[in-house]
């Protein structure tokens, strides 16, 4: 089954982002590298010409300077939070000038906010990423590109799927009356989803190692806005987790 989102016009965003280590054989140190949108970028957009901009208020209100760092968060993202798990600084823009000598063996973030995979997707911050629309195809791309991470030494990779995209606050405004999600954009991410976790378990089984994790953020969205109560959140409005 395939599914032509161009039937879509307004796109099928990359939610999807890959965070990858590479471990050299027979040493402890590892690189740290990231790749996706928004919601792992922490400044490369700082660096190019878009509106899609993370560096003013109230961005970075609780990261421990209080100020802007081109992270689409109020504090820390998720690169940062694994960064620390794994006893790593956070990894820099790739952009930054401060990416040299030692920092270089840290690994690197490369996400950029606004990406996307149809054309029409990136243009209102002058960001394009030019991919076919088919869904089958996509998910073959996917594939070749984790197997290339593969042979260049990635040892851990998480891979996530689409989150929640029918319930972003421009689709929101764009379709909801009542606050609730896009149903379009929705089932796009019910299909693609599993269908990546497929994918995944399948690589992992030609290579012989668990190397790529599957992540559902799809799910977690889900679950955060049905019972915001469970994370510690009181206010179970849909604009107050998304905004």
């Amino acid at each position: 089954m395939t599914m032509d989102i161009n039937c879509s016009p307004l796109g099928f965003l990359i939610s999807l982002f890959f965070i990858v280590t590479f471990l050299a054989p027979q040493v402890k140190s590892r690189a740290f590298y990231v790749f996706g949108d928004s919601l792992v970028d922490n400044g490369n957009n700082d660096y190019l010409v878009t509106t899609a901009r993370a560096d003013n208020y109230p961005y970075g209100i609780d990261y421990p300077t209080r100020r802007p760092t081109g992270r689409f968060s109020n504090g820390l993202n998720i690169p940062d939070i694994i960064s620390e798990a794994i006893g790593m600084p956070s990894t820099l823009p790739y952009l930054s000038p401060q990416l040299t000598g030692e920092n270089l063996l840290v690994g690197a973030n490369f996400a950029s906010a606004g990406i996307g995979i149809l054309n029409d997707t990136g243009i209102q911050f002058l960001i394009e990423l030019r991919l076919v629309h088919d869904l089958s195809i996509f998910l073959l791309l996917i594939s070749s590109l984790i197997k290339k991470l593969y042979e260049l030494g990635a040892r851990r990779v998480l891979v996530t799927g689409t989150g929640a995209m029918g319930c972003a606050p421009a689709e929101l405004a764009q379709h909801s009356r009542n606050g609730e999600c896009y149903g379009a954009l929705q089932t796009a991410a019910a299909l693609f989803n599993p269908r990546l976790v497929d994918l995944i378990a399948s690589v992992n089984a030609e290579i012989g190692q668990d190397v790529f994790v599957a992540a559902n953020a799809y799910q977690m969205n889900m679950d955060y806005l049905s019972n915001p109560e469970q994370f510690g959140n009181y206010n179970s409005s849909l604009s107050n987790f998304l905004v």
